[in-house]
């Protein structure tokens, strides 16, 4: 059987003026033509107090059509009072809020065309699942046959049709989260927003839902904006990030350009573990490759790492890029490339065995993929040696 798919919203009101809906039907980064076409979201110098604490920072941010954004940053950094302010559930103190190119910061929330899904699901209870996905549609008196075609077409959409009886007492944590997304989806927002949505769920199940949420934001191909404090997550299913903290927001990219090439320390460490290293500019290498000095001997850099007229900088490399080899193995670097070290401590993380290595002095961590299970497991006391591949080396703006 063909499975039924939700069309985006046909238009919505700000007061009596019609805006058009996204035009493409699948979720994609924007193009060209997207950053010079209206955002779906804008916002411009937002600030928000609540007494002393200043939770937003004169934020300025644009979320194109169709796409998944995710904000990502620790607990108290702002993120649900930004998405509550979009939202409309809370105005700001300064600045700007459009959606779709239209002034929106002084619309009250039912006016305007987003919908939010919460951590907490807030469900009837007393309700059936069918009655929980038909409230906001019967709220506004959609006639029934429309209502009837639009809660089918979001049940079969999460794939929760045969709970349509069901009452909230009787569903898992992940059906649950299910109904929550098909009662947003019925009202075809132009934009969804997710408020921790997968976070009270267990490990196996966030990631199952994480997949079936990044395929249902293609197929309705409306903008996702997705709040989440799991570096994972937000890396996995958003189209970019925008890391805040303490009301700021530090960076804003793709989310394979803010893992390789973070803007400063906060974001290297707040996407991953990484190793960082005071560094000194020593000489130019071969081919013209900077060389640095650092507490574990001179590092090479790729030219383009580091700004020409910077002497001093803080160098960093993810775990998993560093090469790790048992001292004396054929496949060791060569001399010249190759850090000796001796491993301190081992953990088994499935996938990956997590060394600690201490060179000169130093504690380096290195991600060694478990790829060979018939090779001895490394431990603490082995002696190895490290090479730090120069295009894996980044400098930071602080």
């Amino acid at each position: 059987m063909r499975r039924a798919v939700l069309s985006p919203p046909r238009d919505f009101c700000y007061d009596s003026a019609v805006v058009a809906p996204p035009e493409s039907a699948l979720a994609s980064p924007p193009s060209r033509a997207a950053e010079t076409a209206p955002a779906a979201v804008e916002v411009i110098a937002l600030s928000r107090r609540f007494g002393p604490v200043l939770a937003l920072d004169r934020v300025s941010l644009r979320v194109a059509r169709g796409e998944y954004f995710a904000l990502l940053g620790p607990s108290g950094c702002g993120k649900t009072t930004l998405l509550r302010l979009l939202a409309g559930l809370d105005a700001p103190d300064a600045g700007e809020i459009l959606l779709d190119g239209r002034p929106a910061t002084d619309l009250p929330a039912h006016r305007r065309p987003v919908n939010t899904v919460f951590q907490s699901y807030a469900l009837f209870p007393h309700l059936t699942v069918l009655d929980n996905v038909a409230f906001g549609l019967r709220m506004k008196r959609v006639p029934a046959a429309e209502l009837e075609r639009r809660v089918a077409q979001a049940l079969e959409l999460t794939q929760i049709r045969d709970l349509a009886e069901r009452r909230p007492a009787r569903l898992s944590g992940g059906q649950k989260q299910r109904v929550a997304l098909a009662r947003a989806v019925v009202n075809e927002p132009a934009v969804l927003l997710l408020d921790e949505p997968l976070g009270a769920l267990d490990l196996a199940l966030r990631r199952q839902l994480q997949g079936e949420l990044k395929a249902l934001q293609r197929r309705l191909g409306i903008t996702f904006i997705h709040v989440t404090h799991d570096q994972e997550e937000a890396l996995a299913l958003s189209d970019r990030v925008g890391v805040l903290r303490a009301g700021r927001l530090e960076q804003v990219g793709p989310p394979r350009a803010l893992y390789e090439r973070p803007r400063n320390r906060f974001v290297a460490e707040f996407l991953g573990a990484c190793n960082l290293l005071p560094a000194r500019r020593a000489a130019a290498g071969p081919a013209g490759q900077p060389t640095w000095e650092t507490a574990i001997g001179p590092l090479r850099l790729t030219e383009a790492a580091v700004a020409p007229d910077r002497a001093q900088v803080t160098l960093a490399i993810r775990p998993e890029k560093i090469q790790l080899h048992r001292a004396g193995a054929a496949a060791a670097p060569r001399a010249d490339a190759a850090l000796p070290g001796r491993v301190t401590d081992v953990v088994f993380a499935g996938a990956e065995t997590h060394c600690q290595v201490e060179v000169r002095g130093q504690t380096l961590r290195v991600h060694v993929p478990n790829a060979h299970p018939a090779e001895a497991p490394l431990r603490p006391g082995d002696a190895v040696t490290l090479r730090l591949p120069p295009e894996a080396l980044f400098a930071l703006e602080d």
